[in-house]
């Protein structure tokens, strides 16, 4: 005979099984189509295909090309001679509201 306990470890099993593939699966696709980006150029053609697409707006692109730092480039302290610089950010806040249980916003 299976216990009440038993049963409810077995579906909270199954259910935490089910909901973490759920999630694999969708990062795996993401990864794929990340994986299949197209490599554009950086050049002169490069505004005219951003503006011809829809939205104006690539999802997921591979740029090759050479990128200039605004102040310093960043070196690696782990790969002698490896530099990079960082991404202009866009931060986007969202309408912030008072929870009075936890008071906080």
């Amino acid at each position: 005979p299976i216990t009440p306990g038993e049963l409810l470890c077995l579906g909270s099993s199954l259910a935490f099984t089910g909901l973490f593939y759920y999630l694999y699966r969708r990062k795996a696709r993401v990864m794929a189509r990340i994986q299949e980006a197209p490599k554009l150029q950086v050049d002169d053609n490069l505004p005219a295909l951003v503006s011809a697409a829809e939205g104006r707006c690539l999802p997921y692109v591979a740029l090759e090309g050479i990128v200039l730092p605004a102040q310093a480039a960043l070196t690696s302290h782990y790969h002698e001679g490896l530099q990079g610089v960082i991404q202009k950010l866009l931060l986007k806040e969202h309408r912030l509201i008072w929870n009075s249980l936890a008071r906080s916003w």
